[in-house]
């Protein structure tokens, strides 16, 4: 039984609940997916077209059976596969029901090179006593003789986003399955037309 679907956020709103209640809510692209291949734990599938496709991936494709060329591949964990068979097309509205609680994963913002403050929210040096340029600065790094090194992961300036992130406690709004949208209550990580995952929650 499958328990996710592939989707692309199309933007983030609001809605009104019918006690008048305002909650932040993400529209999502949740086109047909196709099953591309499948084994005990897992099944993969493929999302969206493009207009070309490497040869080793087409013969991948038609292999099983599918005519499209999917965009992105993605392999998700299940339980049990039931009756899904390679080639199968996948609806949101038949995994997903309005109320349904779901994590949803993708690729965060990225926001190049960040100090340590933005990145890790250090508060910075004192903004007196001579310390004219070291407000936004780390400080000190290391120990004395012992150890007589940095350690590693130690938190510092550096590319900040572009991490695969987990967002969950999300929850269905609705599935439309003229449009292939799917509203969720709350937020999602990544920009326009990132790809996601969306998985029912255990």
């Amino acid at each position: 039984m499958l328990n996710a679907i592939l989707g692309t956020k199309i933007k983030q709103t609001q809605q009104f609940t019918e006690a008048g209640k305002r909650i932040p809510v993400t529209i999502l692209s949740v086109g047909p997916c196709w099953i591309t291949a499948m084994e005990k734990t897992w099944v993969q599938l493929g999302f969206g077209t493009k207009k070309h496709i490497s040869k080793p991936l087409q013969g991948h494709i038609q292999k099983a059976g599918i005519q499209e060329k999917p965009r992105f591949l993605r392999q998700i964990q299940v339980s049990e596969i039931g009756d899904a068979k390679p080639g199968q097309e996948v609806h949101a509205e038949e995994v997903f029901l309005a109320g349904d609680k779901v994590k949803v994963i993708g690729i965060s913002k990225g926001k190049g090179f960040a100090g340590v403050m933005k990145r890790h929210g250090f508060h910075g040096g004192p903004a007196t006593h001579g310390q004219s340029d070291r407000a936004r600065a780390p400080g000190s790094i290391g120990q004395t003789t012992t150890p007589g090194r940095v350690y590693r992961g130690k938190r510092m300036a550096g590319r900040m986003g572009g991490d695969r992130v987990t967002v969950g406690g999300l929850s269905v709004v609705s599935v439309d399955k003229e449009h292939q949208t799917m509203t969720i209550k709350g937020l999602v990580p990544g920009g326009t037309n990132g790809i996601l995952i969306i998985q029912k929650e255990k």
